[in-house]
């Protein structure tokens, strides 16, 4: 994994030197391995250097951090260039199934000096342009130079594992793995994009699409590129290079399609386990988790495997008896962190300046400490179970889309039993399947009068709804479903929304350890496997989660973890974190910086919050994400008007 940068003027005048080095400082943590530069004065060859006051005369300049995963030596080195200077790459991430693709290139002619996937992407695009992005399986954000063309392409992988940022002004363009490396640009305008806002405030999505939190930094969504000519400002139009085939369906029975998973999800982890320094993984004691650890062992009976856990000091939410099951059947080294609300205090303001944006929860702070865990053991490489809930129906808001299913293709019988069977699973009774599948039917009007009742307003009290009116932003995020298969739309709009925002806490969190974390379930073969079945293969007629991927483990994963019918993950005891931590809590809420958020009413937030402590009103992550805001606007200097 590492970092990367760039930036060009259009009136040609030249890079300050500073600026690339600021850039590289900023994402140090992503590669402290090495680092690189180039530059290019468009009219001779590349300059490439290890220190950017080398380069001279130069109108685009490039930035990459190195964490050396694949091929440690100088080989690797980049930004890396064509022998005939004509390409020019910074990567961050791994392609997977390079050693294939190296087969082909060297049967094609092509002739390499390492080892590095870096290498083979920067000839794959040399043969095949954009088409290369389809032969990828991998996780990738990828800036390359085409000094013919004079443009710059831009691209991200299928799923947005990889970050990248841009933005442009009327005489310069520039890119980055984060944003605060942006934010190092003098004069950068700093101003909320108050849609986004809203969104996360309202339901803590931040990441989906072209934009984020700040309206003058984009960026490239995921499965899309973008060409960017060095001659001329142009709209920046990102275009899609891939989409999950949602059309296509397979006639199998349950049990070969269980057997055909098995296979595809093997097959992920042999070609994510293929590295150059010490691989672990994160071990919550789940389904996704375990099934990763155990699949390791199945593949490595020989690897030194250790895992990494969270484990909360609640009763209801430890799973440290799971984690140890595991453990000992996979004979894993295993290490266990806790956490603690103090040390979440302390740490809050580094947490904050890492992720960029606000983000959802306490839970990220639990697997920050994992990552940094597994750093103080050595580990470079971590596989971890991010994406699994998104395509195989893991959450227990899932269930009411496929009750919705059954109801909307008037399979009545089927949609009484499934709200029998699934109505006794923990957390999610009969009523509340019913209120969230019979919500998805209603036409508009009515969802939102029945929200209102319920208490689920799209523009609660403590809202500034007519700031953000004013500033043309849309109150509700309601992504209709028009499909028969509704359950799988869901899923689909799971992936391009929520999972986007969890994929950014996890690069975070794993970079500032300088790890890789790598995620086996999300490729393009694998997802596209899974959107093909029978929803009924994905949540069973009884309500279980996961039952084609809980069959293909049978026999690899023990049975008590595959039977397991509860959902916790990395859960933090928030609201009593936030109850012991109250004094702190109410300092912020009365800060002088949060009396200045238009969005918010502030007098109605510390109302609501001592309603709260009170037991008047229910707990939720509004309360962390009012604290997140008011922290975060305050670090990044935000402007709201």
């Amino acid at each position: 994994m590492c970092g990367l940068a760039g930036i060009f003027h259009f009136d040609r005048s030249n890079i300050n030197p500073q600026l690339l080095k600021k850039f590289s400082e900023v994402l140090a943590n992503r590669g402290p391995d090495d680092r690189g530069f180039l530059g290019w004065s468009g009219t001779s060859s590349v300059q490439l250097s290890r220190h950017p006051d080398e380069l001279s005369n130069c109108w685009l300049g490039m930035v990459h951090r190195r964490l050396s995963i694949l091929d440690l030596s100088p080989s690797g080195w980049q930004p890396m260039a064509t022998l005939d200077g004509r390409y020019a790459i910074v990567f961050n991430g791994e392609i997977y199934n390079y050693l294939e693709l190296q087969a082909e290139l060297k049967a094609l002619g092509y002739i390499f000096s390492s080892h590095s996937d870096t290498e083979v992407l920067l000839h794959a695009y040399a043969q095949w342009g954009i088409q290369s992005l389809n032969r990828l399986v991998g996780m990738f954000a990828v800036a390359i130079l085409d000094t013919h063309k004079r443009s710059i392409f831009l691209t991200r992988d299928c799923f947005g594992i990889k970050p990248l940022y841009y933005t442009h002004w009327h005489n310069g363009f520039a890119f980055a793995s984060e944003i605060k490396a942006l934010l190092k640009i003098p004069n950068l305008n700093r101003q909320v994009n108050s849609q986004r806002l809203y969104d996360y405030l309202r339901f803590s999505i931040t990441d989906y699409g072209e934009d984020t939190l700040f309206a003058n930094i984009h960026q490239v969504p995921a499965a899309h590129y973008l060409e960017v000519s060095l001659d001329y400002p142009t709209e920046f139009q990102p275009v899609r290079y891939w989409q999950i085939d949602r059309d296509r369906r397979l006639e199998v029975s349950f049990e070969a399609a269980a057997q055909q998973l098995q296979e595809l999800f093997l097959n992920n982890i042999r070609l994510h386990l293929r590295s150059d320094v010490p691989v672990g993984a994160a071990l919550s004691g789940g389904i996704d988790s375990s099934s990763i650890v155990m699949a390791m062992r199945y593949l490595e009976p020989d690897l030194q495997l250790h895992t990494f856990s969270y484990i909360a000091k609640s009763p209801k939410i430890n799973e440290e008896g799971w984690v140890d099951i595991v453990s000992q059947k996979a004979n894993s080294i295993s290490h266990k962190i806790q956490a603690t609300p103090e040390q979440l205090v302390a740490d809050l303001d580094r947490l904050i300046y890492l992720q960029d944006q606000p983000f959802g929860s306490t839970s990220i702070y639990a697997q920050h400490q994992v990552f940094k865990l597994a750093r103080e053991a050595g580990i470079k490489v971590m596989l971890d179970g991010q994406g699994a809930d998104e395509i195989l129906g893991g959450y227990r808001h899932h269930l009411g889309p496929r009750l919705a299913s059954s109801i909307r293709q008037r399979k009545w019988a089927e949609a009484t039993k499934f709200l029998y069977n699934a109505s006794k699973l923990p957390d999610f009774g009969a009523l509340q399947l019913m209120l969230v599948g019979g919500g998805l039917l209603l036409p508009e009007d009515i969802a939102d009068t029945a929200r209102n009742l319920v208490g689920k307003s799209f523009a609660p009290s403590w809202l500034n709804d007519t700031w953000f009116i004013e500033r043309g932003a849309k109150l509700r995020f309601s992504l209709p479903i028009h499909s028969q298969e509704m359950l799988k739309e869901k899923l689909h709009q799971s992936l391009e929304t929520g999972l986007l925002s969890l994929l950014r806490y996890e690069d975070r969190n794993s970079m500032v350890a300088s790890i890789e974390s790598r995620v086996p379930f999300l490729t393009p073969n694998l997802v596209e496997f899974l959107f093909s079945l029978p929803e009924e293969y994905i949540i069973a007629a009884d309500g279980t989660s996961k039952a084609i991927f809980r069959q293909a483990m049978r026999g690899i994963v023990p049975d008590l973890i595959l039977d397991r019918q509860d959902k916790i993950g990395f859960a933090t005891p928030e609201l009593n974190w936030l109850t012991s931590l109250r004094p702190w809590v109410e300092e912020v809420l009365n800060s002088e910086i949060a009396a200045h958020i238009p969005a918010l009413k502030i007098d109605i937030v510390n109302k609501e919050w001592q309603d709260i402590l009170a037991g008047h009103k229910q707990f939720d992550a509004r309360v962390w994400r009012w604290i997140n805001l008011i922290k975060w606007s305050d670090q990044y200097a935000v402007e709201f008007e």
